[in-house]
């Protein structure tokens, strides 16, 4: 009999640890080149997108939105209704995000207090270009950062296919610049090649982006420093093996790290599955890949749904499916993760390719403590106070001076009693 695709191990044979984003062997490389890029400027950007193979002669580095709107021109009128009818879909999302925060103006003691939230001026929009361009991670990107109300919204992604440029053009960015990799961040956040400075960067990117995004986060903003792609299946015994192994394999064949992970309360349920996963990577273009990645993964059967919720929330996955009889009230007891699809239906892969919420997500664990991208992300809740010239409150009379005074700082408390 062979192996299992799938391994099977038991909850206490899961993995104690999992790779950091940031690869150590990435951060001397991606110094260097952001360290040449602020001494050298824009020549210096330019230089390392032509030494790794983000430009060739006569290339193009920063295209404006004339140039985008020509790549959308260019598209099939069938690609053109996709991007677009995506794009509606996560601006609706997006815009129903921003209208439920709202500023805070409230009565204290002695005049009234709030807070204000403001987006960020710019923001940089990183999509990769690989083996597979992601025209889908500009959309999410630049089309959530205008929802927020960011000005000035750019999009860098190594040799754009008309479909990037495109896309680019759809989510209203101001302009896209081709190149990848720590120049692409450099050039981002310290202003270069065309580019204003932004404020935030975010998306996801290989391991040369991570690392940049790492580097110049004392500078600026990022979303967060997201490793390889996760998928949590929790099924029981009313989940469809074929669904679960096609969604398993969609999540696999992302790249070979991407990790495959099934938490199962029926015993019979990785072994149908796996049988499964064998049957759909016979015709999978990307079985290579794949199979890789499934390597990564494994399955675990649980004795009950609370032990199973509790391996769930113990992993935090970057996408969760539910696939169990009571998916909605399932749900609503997992605390760790950053995206919950609840029940059969709702397919991970409609999340990635804009059914309306974010796809950008926390992964390796990090869902513990950190939300995916949204409007959220752009947005700084600027805190404010207004007090009275004339106060009669305990706090602006005496507790400010006796706090400060408690703390040993008598020019705080000063400065509170010429108040009154």
């Amino acid at each position: 009999m062979s192996e299992p695709l799938l391994r099977i191990i038991s909850a206490d044979q899961i993995p104690a640890s999992r790779r950091r984003p940031v690869d150590p062997g990435a951060l001397p490389g991606a110094a260097a080149i952001l360290n040449d890029i602020e001494t050298r400027g824009a020549p210096a950007v330019f230089d390392h997108a032509i030494r790794l193979g983000d430009l060739r002669a006569g290339d193009a580095l920063l295209h404006a939105r004339s140039s985008l709107k020509a790549a959308f021109d260019r598209l099939p009128r069938e690609q053109q209704l996709v991007l677009e009818r995506t794009a509606a879909r996560i601006r609706s999302f997006a815009d129903a995000q921003r209208a439920c925060i709202t500023d805070l103006d409230a009565k204290i003691e002695g005049g009234r207090a709030g807070h204000t939230c403001l987006p960020v001026r710019s923001a940089g929009c990183y999509a990769p270009g690989g083996r597979f361009p992601l025209p889908s991670s500009v959309l999410m990107t630049a089309i959530t950062a205008r929802a927020a109300g960011v000005s000035t919204v750019w999009v860098a992604s190594p040799r754009p296919t008309d479909a990037t440029l495109a896309a680019s053009y759809v989510a209203n960015a101001d302009g896209l610049l081709a190149i990848g990799g720590a120049q692409a961040v450099g050039a981002l956040a310290f202003g270069l090649c065309g580019v204003t400075p932004c404020d935030m960067i975010v998306g996801p990117g290989n391991k040369w982006v991570t690392a940049a995004k790492f580097l110049v986060s004392d500078r600026v903003g990022i979303d967060m420093l997201a490793g390889p792609s996760e998928l949590l299946v929790l099924a029981d015994a009313s989940a469809d093996p074929i669904v679960i192994a096609a969604d398993l394999l969609a999540q696999a064949e992302h790249d070979d790290d991407a990790v495959p992970i099934l938490i199962s309360t029926d015993p019979r349920l990785p072994a149908l599955v796996n049988a499964e996963l064998r049957r759909q990577l016979e015709t999978l273009p990307t079985r290579a890949t794949a199979t890789a990645a499934l390597r990564n993964g494994f399955a675990i059967c649980a004795p009950d749904i609370d032990a199973a919720i509790a391996i769930c929330d113990s992993l935090a996955p970057e996408h969760l499916e539910i696939m169990t009889l009571d998916a909605p009230r399932v749900a609503t007891r997992i605390h760790n993760a950053g995206a919950v699809f609840i029940g059969a239906a709702s397919a991970e892969v409609f999340g990635d390719y804009g059914a309306g919420p974010n796809h950008v997500l926390p992964t390796g664990g990090t869902a513990r403590f950190r939300a995916g991208l949204s409007v959220f992300t752009f947005l700084r809740p600027r805190s404010w106070l207004a007090l009275g010239a004339r106060t009669n409150g305990s706090f602006c009379n005496n507790d400010a001076a006796l706090l400060a005074r408690m703390e040993g700082l008598e020019g705080h408390a000063r400065a509170a009693e010429t108040r009154f």
